[in-house]
């Protein structure tokens, strides 16, 4: 069973833009409409996901970054007395 590639953040986000304008432009039927509504609404969801992954990334990067404190260098050699 293969399992599906998550489309990336502008691969759904381009998805949902199309599931827009054919909803708005286009001759669907009810059920049509209804299967382009819920693929969109997933594409959404997802969207939001990686994006909450993404600025903890970041929220994550940025706690690391104000800990860390530049040290001297010492050298080993010149450490010896």
């Amino acid at each position: 069973m293969k399992t599906k590639k998550q489309p990336t953040l502008e691969e759904s986000l381009s998805e949902v833009s199309a599931v827009i304008d054919k909803m708005e432009h286009g001759e669907l039927t009810l059920e049509q409409s209804l299967e382009h509504f819920e693929r969109g609404i997933g594409l959404i969801k997802h969207s939001q996901k990686v994006l909450a992954e993404a600025e903890q990334k970041v929220q994550i990067l940025l706690q690391n970054n104000d800990r860390e404190e530049l040290l001297p260098y010492e050298n080993s050699n010149d450490a010896i007395e």
